[in-house]
């Protein structure tokens, strides 16, 4: 198991909605609005670290609303 967390900044208005997709998609776990520099704080959990790549470039960065992610992989427990 592979834990992932990854912060995004939305466009103005857009949070919300963001947020609603996202915990839609498979492997997301939790997502939550935040303040600060980023919007959103989303935690992935997938089989393998070799499935997280397609998870952020086909189903996350593609997601209306979006200006930038930054991702974070977990060290193993």
């Amino acid at each position: 198991m592979v834990k992932a967390y990854v912060l995004i900044v939305t466009n103005p208005g857009s949070t919300r909605a963001v947020a609603q997709a996202l915990a839609a998609l498979p492997s997301v776990v939790t997502v939550h609005e935040v303040m600060g520099p980023y919007d959103i704080v989303v935690e992935l959990v997938t089989d393998t670290l070799t499935d997280i790549p397609p998870i952020l470039a086909d189903r996350i960065r593609t997601l209306d609303g979006i200006q930038s992610t930054t991702s974070l992989v977990a060290f193993p427990d």
